[in-house]
């Protein structure tokens, strides 16, 4: 498969992609930004001494979850020693920990935990992707790097377009990439001003999906009680109402 290793070509490669396993295939083949290529490699060949035993994914992270999805979490960007370790989005490290036990709880994961690709997870009615692909230094892609990401994540809403009812945005950086992916995607102008990110912020225009906001699983919000499995429990639930999902 062609390796995209310019803006242009990620863009005119995932308007080629002809359904989703399409579209992972050719995350996985991105090499569009030196920086965070150079990062995930890094972290792949280095490695944290709790895992250095692993092999590391040391690629972009395509989603996970259903062609058919009525409901989309959209996040950041995969995590250093989680994602870009194992080559699957919120699988192996504590934010997807707290996600998936909650997903589970509102029966939308066959099981509370995320561990490995082959780990026996599924998804029900639900997608889950990041507005940038590849882990990023500090946790903070650059507005280049999220800009020459976007048409991985335009291209994704795209093809769950037909059954995608509601957004469930992790944290402001989130929430931001969704304004520019609803002009992209659904030819709608976006508000103006933009509606403010915060948890429980609920935006709904004229024949797109809903968004709803959600403060990010990491750790700073978990572990400091910002964010309670009760309040992830009531925007899951909000999702599956304004989805249609029992």
């Amino acid at each position: 498969m062609a390796e995209a290793r310019t803006a242009e070509e990620v863009a005119a490669r995932a308007r080629r992609a002809a359904d989703l396993p399409d579209l992972d295939g050719a995350i996985g083949g991105c090499f569009a930004c030196p920086r965070l290529v150079a990062w995930r490699e890094e972290v792949a060949r280095t490695k944290r001494a709790a895992f250095r035993d692993q092999e590391y994914w040391g690629r972009p992270v395509p989603g996970l979850g259903v062609s058919d999805a009525r409901i989309a979490i959209l996040g950041l960007a995969p995590a250093a020693h989680g994602g870009n370790r194992t080559g699957r989005i919120f699988t192996g490290d504590r934010s997807g920990d707290v996600l998936f036990a909650a997903l589970h709880r509102a029966g939308l994961a066959n099981q509370p935990t995320s561990l490995a690709r082959d780990d026996g997870l599924t998804l029900r009615a639900t997608r889950i992707f990041s507005a940038v692909r590849c882990a990023p230094p500090d946790n903070k892609p650059t507005p280049g790097e999220r800009d020459t990401c976007a048409p991985w994540l335009h291209r994704e809403l795209d093809l769950i377009r037909p059954t995608l009812r509601v957004v469930v945005a992790l944290g402001a950086f989130a929430w931001a990439a969704w304004w520019p992916a609803l002009h992209a995607v659904y030819g709608v102008r976006p508000p103006s001003p933009r509606p403010a990110f915060g948890h429980g912020a609920h935006w709904s225009g004229t024949a797109v999906p809903e968004v709803l906001g959600c403060y990010h699983v990491s750790q700073q919000n978990t572990f400091t009680g910002r964010l309670t499995p009760q309040m992830l429990d009531e925007v899951f639930t909000r999702a599956k109402q304004v989805a249609g999902v029992d």
